[in-house]
């Protein structure tokens, strides 16, 4: 089970919201190129115009909280969010809202 409060904690962040909405989106079927949804930290980088520092550290915030994978291939390391929790932040959406 997903540490609901780490990952509340970690999309509290605006940037690192944003960040998070980008490797998801690309990460679907129809969201972006098969290029884009492979983004590395470097293009990741570039595109919110942040230091590689910066961006390392948001996307270790979001590993640790459970929101994303992440897999080395070469120099490079790729994201993609982990479904399971995705799967269980939409069940804890749906408790909430029955409930009011």
């Amino acid at each position: 089970m997903a540490d609901l409060s780490k990952i509340f904690k970690a999309l509290g962040d605006p940037t690192r919201f944003a960040i998070f909405e980008l490797v998801r989106d690309c990460g679907s079927s129809d969201g972006c190129s098969e290029e884009e949804a492979s983004d590395s930290l470097s293009q990741i980088a570039e595109r919110f115009h942040l230091s590689l520092s910066t961006v390392s550290h948001h996307v270790k915030e979001l590993r640790n909280s459970g929101l994303i994978t992440c897999e080395k291939r070469g120099q490079r390391l790729y994201c993609s969010v982990d479904a399971d929790v995705l799967r269980e932040l939409e069940q804890y959406a749906k408790g909430a809202e029955a409930k009011s």
